[in-house]
């Protein structure tokens, strides 16, 4: 389903709306920002992973407004008009250009807020690049191949921007490495610094405690799965190449976005690699259907487990965070891979 994107003459309904004083968001937002301090910096966090680190590096001196509210898959959201109001009497906004479109359209319609955008402060690594080196590595294709291959990506990526998911050459999926994660804090600080420079080195020790708990979180994804048996994951979409940096190898079932589904050709070659790789479970997600990872455990007699992509909560996880929806994610791996 794609987003829909709200006219100019929205974004003005939502400025009205703000300066009469309804400023507070109705249940289709996320966070409530009802009963705000006005005092405090506002914050406009796109989706949950964003959301999680303007918590952390704010504390309680900032109101922290969460776009997308837990049980809606992101890519899908589309703005409320109180949200719009939101984006617009926002001081600090924190998105990702290219992973939600509607916020995209809204953010360019004009802001008054510091906008910190992923793209700009963390090096995004380039989509397929896990599978590019794997194919690299069996040698050159042939010139047909290649041809096919191009013509597949052009087909996808059409396909990607007539649902409103395209993401060029760039996998946004970043939140996966913790060290990640981190750096994108260090942007948030800053920006909450420029806003409200009193609060300075609060915002730096808040961002220090958070780096020491994604440091923590990435140690143990390293310990964890040194030792696997297994090295091949198979899972339900492509969001979770990040974590190859630990030693895995990610096959997605569909492509960077959920509903990129796979043809029947693809989804037999995916069977064949999990026979051939000794596979015993295939992940499904939150949010999204699991049809298309239960038939294909089903067709090869394996398990199924949940590989949560952590793009956002859902009314599963609401009194889970990041951290430990990430720690969630190291158990699930080292049971289906056979890890010490």
């Amino acid at each position: 389903m794609a987003p829909t994107f709200r006219s100019a003459g929205v974004l003005a309904a939502g400025a009205l709306l703000l300066t009469s004083g309804c400023a507070a968001l109705s249940d289709d937002s996320g966070s409530s920002a009802s009963g705000s301090d006005s005092e405090k910096v506002q914050i406009a966090a796109a989706f949950y992973p964003l959301e999680f680190v303007a918590e952390r590096v704010a504390g309680d001196l900032a109101d922290v407004t969460g776009l997308t509210k837990p049980g809606v898959e992101p890519h899908d959201l589309e703005l409320s008009i109180n949200q719009t109001a939101a984006l617009q009497s926002a001081d600090v906004i924190l998105t990702e250009h290219g992973f939600q479109p509607a916020v995209d359209a809204a953010t360019e319609q004009g802001v008054k807020a510091d906008v910190v955008d992923v793209e700009k402060v963390v090096e995004l690594r380039k989509a397929d690049e896990g599978h590019a080196d794997e194919h690299a590595a069996e040698g050159e294709p042939h010139a047909e191949d290649e041809a096919h291959a191009e013509e597949e990506a052009h087909a996808e990526g059409e396909a990607d921007a007539e649902e409103g998911h395209d993401h060029g050459e760039i996998d946004p999926h970043f939140w996966h490495d913790p060290a990640l994660m981190a750096e994108y804090a260090e942007g948030v600080r800053d920006a909450l610094s420029k806003a409200d420079p009193d609060n300075a080195e609060t915002y730096a020790a808040n961002t220090k405690s958070l780096t020491e708990d994604l440091t923590k979180v990435d140690e143990e994804f390293k310990t964890g799965l040194a030792q696997c048996k297994i090295k091949e994951v198979v899972v339900s979409h492509d969001a979770f190449a990040y974590l190859d940096k630990y030693g895995l190898e990610f096959e997605p079932i569909a492509g960077l976005t959920p509903d990129a589904e796979p043809n029947p050709a693809q989804l037999a070659e995916i069977g064949e690699h999990a026979k051939e790789h000794g596979v015993t479970t295939i992940f499904s997600e939150r949010l999204v259907s699991t049809a298309l990872a239960d038939t294909l455990a089903s067709d090869l007699g394996l398990k199924t487990a949940v590989l949560d992509p952590i793009e956002g909560l859902s009314k599963d996880t609401e009194g889970e965070d990041y951290l430990s929806l990430m720690r969630q994610n190291l158990d699930a791996l080292k049971a289906a891979n056979g890890c010490q």
